[in-house]
């Protein structure tokens, strides 16, 4: 076997913020034709060694040699200069700009006859990069208008449009489904053989065996070690990961029955979203949405707590209709609904944990218009203890927390309104295994104490592990209903895809 030199041999790198150490004394090799997978619970250093290397921290220890010559990459040009790509975990697209503008941002072509912007040029070089993704969108669309997911694929073609000899994958599949992450891999492969070096950082350990070829495993921001795939099991892995055993990665002990509906929703309709939806969730139940992009999940939760107003239908609480027009309505009607997208619906960035913790919950926290602090920070204390948020301290930023503490404090702080009827739009998006199973353990308990849970997620895993009742919607409907026992992941796929869509499809409960 033909022993490959590095393309990259990254040595002792190390960064702080402020008085904690981020990254510490790490050596990393990146090999060309190479998927080299990267993985570490939040905070582990992952993103933060690989912003490193595309000069995004300028301020680091250590060397980084290119092709064996030893560069200071203290900006991201110079990183892009030498082929580096990253493709980030948080989306950084311009909303106004169309998806063309977005991709060759900083990189625009001019007319070498005028000297003008050839915006013709750039949306059919675009659209090419599409085609190869698959990715069925249009270069010219407004990026305000696409979904979080195809926001995620025009992320991915910025990087490929670069043509670059390392790619940096930062969760690339957070929002695709399970035919688009194909397609994505698809590339990958196709990259690699041509002799990119792709770096895959990945929550999803499945996607992690799949598509590398050697893995890297980072705690506490040092490298534990690096091994070849085979080398590695899933369970060696987690534990390499966490440190610990999650004996319970899917936690579903809670049961129901049947017998109090808590949320009828009747005939609602969003055009051109989705059409005449109708489903019932009882109290104590998780009940699971599966569909693929476009499907109209997002916009289904959106609109049932009123973030949207829908065309027509009727939401049903306890037997009665109740109409809500915002959000406000929905917490008066003790609906919560965690977003699909934390940072932009979920958070308040230049607010710390405290603030955020309390923002749904001001109106009982105030008196006279004035909050009452000590009430504030108490509540913001039980909530760090009760959902095991790390945090320095309740008035850090919400910024400098890892993406798995940011998503228990959106989930927490809609805890904090006590709702009856919980609502999370793919509650375990781009978070590491450990703080998944915190989560989805928090999620079991709320269940076990009669809450009912609409579980909106693009994990199929997540949905058949821990769903009472499935459905599955495709073109704005549901088209199938199934209890957990007697349905798997390829016939949710099937239903998904639009295979069997004549007649909506049930398979009764075994409770």
């Amino acid at each position: 076997m033909v022993e490959l030199t590095p393309i990259i041999s990254m040595k002792n790198i190390r960064k702080k913020f402020g008085g904690i150490t981020a990254v510490n004394n790490v050596d990393l090799d990146i090999l060309p034709g190479i998927v080299h997978g990267v993985v570490g619970e939040n905070g582990a250093g992952k993103s933060t060694l690989m912003r490193i290397l595309c000069g995004f921290y300028p301020d680091y220890d250590g060397d980084i040699f290119i092709n064996n010559e030893l560069v200071r990459v203290t900006r991201p040009s110079i990183a892009q200069s030498k082929g580096i790509a990253l493709v980030h975990q948080e989306l950084s697209l311009v909303p106004e700009l169309s998806v063309a503008e977005n991709i060759f941002l900083g990189r625009e072509y001019r007319s070498p006859i005028t000297g003008l912007l050839n915006g013709k040029f750039i949306e059919e070089k675009a659209q090419n990069i599409l085609l190869e993704l698959d990715a069925r969108i249009s270069s010219r669309e407004k990026i305000r208008n696409l979904s979080i997911a195809k926001q995620q694929l025009v992320e991915i073609a910025k990087g490929v449009s670069m043509d670059s000899k390392v790619l940096i994958l930062d969760e690339p599949t957070s929002s695709l489904t399970a035919p688009e992450i194909d397609d994505l891999f698809k590339i990958i492969q196709k990259m690699r053989d041509s002799g990119t070096a792709i770096l895959y950082i990945s929550h999803k350990l499945p996607e992690v065996f799949e598509i590398t070829d050697q893995i890297t495993v980072l705690r506490d921001g040092i490298k534990l070690e690096t091994r070849t795939k085979s080398d590695w099991d899933e369970a060696g892995l987690v534990k390499a990961m966490v440190g610990r055993d999650l004996s319970s990665f899917f936690s579903k002990t809670h049961s129901y029955k049947p017998k109090e509906i808590a949320l009828e929703v009747k005939g609602l309709t969003r055009y051109p979203y989705f059409n005449k939806v109708d489903f019932q969730v009882f109290k104590g139940e998780v009940l699971g949405i599966y569909g693929l992009v476009g499907a109209g999940r997002t916009e289904l939760a959106e609109t049932i707590v009123g973030l949207e107003n829908p065309d027509s239908g009727e939401i049903v609480i306890n037997g009665q209709v109740v109409h809500i027009k915002n959000p406000k309505d929905a917490i008066e009607n003790k609906i919560a609904l965690v977003p699909e997208d934390r940072r932009i619906l979920g958070l308040i960035h230049n607010f710390n944990v405290r603030q955020n913790l309390s923002l749904p919950f001001l109106s009982f926290l105030s008196k006279c218009g004035f909050i009452k602090s000590l009430e504030e920070r108490n509540l913001a204390k039980k909530n760090i203890r009760d959902f095991g948020i790390r945090v320095p301290s309740i008035d850090s930023l919400i910024g400098t927390l890892s993406g798995g503490n940011q998503q228990k404090v959106v989930l927490g702080k809609w805890l904090n309104t006590n709702p009856k009827i919980l609502i999370l739009d793919d509650p375990t998006r781009g978070i590491d295994v450990g703080a998944k199973a915190e989560i989805r353990k928090i999620i079991d308990n709320l269940a076990m104490e009669g809450c009912a849970i609409v579980l909106v997620s693009s994990e199929l895993p997540e949905i058949t592990s821990m769903s009472d009742r499935i459905l599955v919607m495709c073109a704005g409907k549901i088209v199938g209903e199934f209890s957990q026992e007697l349905c798997n992941e390829q016939i949710l796929g099937t239903y998904a895809a639009g295979v069997m869509t004549n007649n909506r499809h049930y398979q009764k409960s075994k409770i």
